[in-house]
């Protein structure tokens, strides 16, 4: 599954074009190096995302091509 559908279904950015432009501006990364939207995730990979100050880790768990808001947070875990 592409990055940016991955942030946007499990909820971690709301929109996909949110999460697109985050992804072009270098602010997620993937196992440590910088990542595009374009790139396929897998379970057990780590996302860093940075939002202004904050920093938000999280270790895919599973992967779904669309979820309920309840069940989003099972696909993955904060760091």
């Amino acid at each position: 599954m592409r990055l940016d559908k991955f942030l946007k279904v499990s909820r971690l950015i709301k929109r996909r074009t949110v999460a697109n432009e985050a992804c072009d501006a270098g602010r997620v990364s993937v196992n440590g190096k910088p990542a595009k939207a374009s790139l396929h995730v897998k379970t057990g990979d780590i996302i860093e995302i940075v939002f202004g100050q904050k920093t938000v880790k999280a270790e895919v768990l599973s992967l779904a091509e669309s979820t309920k808001k309840e069940d989003a947070k099972e696909m993955f875990r904060y760091l």
